[in-house]
């Protein structure tokens, strides 16, 4: 029984779509193959899907670049050219950022400022305060951020006795475990009721300070 004639039009279905293409790729790829062989020819494929996904096939013992460079010879078109070029306008590009880059840095070091206007030094100026301004509020937020820590700890040793205690002959694995011992140490210079009266809070803000 022969075989109905298909419309060439798109098949709107993805799934029949999909289904087509993958079969008559291979059999494309079949075909080329058998040039190959039968015919001692040079055969490059390059497909993508909808989808953007690449096929390929190749002659054995022969590179897609091969294929190319025959065939700029043979029709007298420079495929490469384009491509060089925009790669040459890449790399200057790239130069130019590093350039820029590396004279901000030497910038803010206090070198090259000779190539500087009066406006320009002030920008700078204003961003290096900026700058250490933020570079300030991280490292307040850090310390406040520790002491937070660090006091709960405190309180839960408070509530916990054992809480926090390391059994390695009297040394402990954190900044909490120094603050222990600390006090541990000045245990018999105060009296009983002094140590017990003074919240966590306190000594440990004390050290903080120090």
């Amino acid at each position: 029984m022969a075989r109905g004639k298909i419309q060439i039009k798109r098949i709107e279905n993805q799934t029949n779509r999909q289904v087509t293409y993958s079969k008559r790729r291979n059999g494309l790829f079949k075909k080329a193959h058998e040039l190959t062989v039968l015919c001692d020819a040079r055969v490059s494929i390059i497909m993508f899907s909808s989808s953007n996904k690449l096929h390929e096939f190749i002659s054995p013992n022969t590179s897609t670049k091969e294929i190319i460079d025959l065939y700029q010879t043979v029709s007298d078109v420079d495929v490469w050219s384009a491509h060089y070029e925009r790669m040459q306008e890449t790399k200057r590009k790239l130069l130019e950022t590093n350039r820029n880059l590396r004279t901000q840095i030497k910038q803010r070091l206090g070198e090259c400022l000779d190539e500087l206007d009066i406006q320009e030094l002030r920008s700078l100026e204003e961003e290096m305060e900026n700058t250490f301004k933020l570079v300030r509020e991280r490292k307040n937020k850090s310390q406040q951020d520790i002491q937070k820590n660090l006091i709960h700890e405190l309180e839960l040793r408070a509530e916990d006795p054992h809480y926090g205690l390391v059994d390695n002959g009297g040394d402990y694995d954190s900044v909490l475990g120094y603050q222990l011992r600390f006090h541990q140490n000045h245990h018999h210079n105060y009296p009983n009721h002094a140590l017990h009266s003074a919240s966590a809070s306190d000594i440990i803000t004390f050290h903080l300070l120090e």
